[in-house]
């Protein structure tokens, strides 16, 4: 069986231990990217329900601000806004190289996406049901948290499983300017150096990672269904 390996994947056969710190670098910035990007998300997206016209709180000069934000930070493409906030970067964690640099431009991405589809999520929520917590007496959070949070559960994780499998997209593009993780493994060594056995060992490492996410997420939706 080792001879086999060594065969058809020598370059990683002859350093395993580099898949075992490119992939923890890769979970690291996905955690932190999905936990603190996330929070936010969430905290936005709800934000943009409740301030829309016809909202809980409505309030169209916040509505419009934070919609117009969104649009454009969405627009930004990912590796530019590395370089745009190289600076923040700099000033927030004293480096722009490596997982820990990476997180910064991450979750500014993060952030209006997550917001986005969060909204979109609390959106398919029957209004039939928050008209009756409102003649029911319900405060406004308690509608949030008690009809929008509870009855768009499902929706959320799914979101959230998308989200999820986007950063961890978005890790692997961010390796490839020196982040660290699966991402800068295939680039820099196995794309750079011709090591096709690494760049085909580090992609399926990916995937096995953006399946255990989709596989939790619908083990979570299945049991909330039932």
């Amino acid at each position: 069986m080792q001879t086999i390996f060594e065969k058809y994947l020598p370059n990683v056969a002859n350093d395993p231990q580099v898949f075992f710190e490119a992939t923890w670098q890769t979970i690291y910035m996905t955690f932190w990217t999905a936990l603190i990007g996330g929070a936010l998300g969430l905290v936005l997206g709800v934000i943009l329900v409740v301030s829309r016209p016809g909202g809980l709180y409505e309030n169209k000069l916040i509505f419009w601000l934070l919609d117009k934000v969104i649009n454009l930070v969405r627009s930004v493409p990912f590796i530019i806004l590395l370089a745009l906030l190289a600076v923040v970067t700099q000033f927030i964690v004293k480096t722009t190289i490596g997982a820990k640099a990476a997180l910064v431009p991450l979750i500014a991405t993060v952030i209006p996406f997550f917001a986005r589809q969060v909204e979109t999520a609390l959106l398919e929520v029957d209004p039939g049901l928050i008209e009756a917590a409102q003649a029911m007496g319900l405060s406004r959070l308690g509608i949030i948290w008690r009809v929008y949070i509870r009855e768009g559960l499902s929706s959320l994780i799914r979101v959230s499983a998308l989200t999820m499998i986007s950063i961890i997209g978005l890790t692997a593009m961010a390796g490839a300017v020196g982040a660290g993780g699966l991402g800068d493994l295939a680039i820099s060594q196995g794309y750079n150096r011709f090591e096709n056995d690494v760049t085909v060992v580090a992609t399926a490492l990916i995937l096995v990672l953006v399946f255990l996410s989709q596989y939790i997420s619908n083990l979570l939706i299945k049991k909330i269904s039932h």
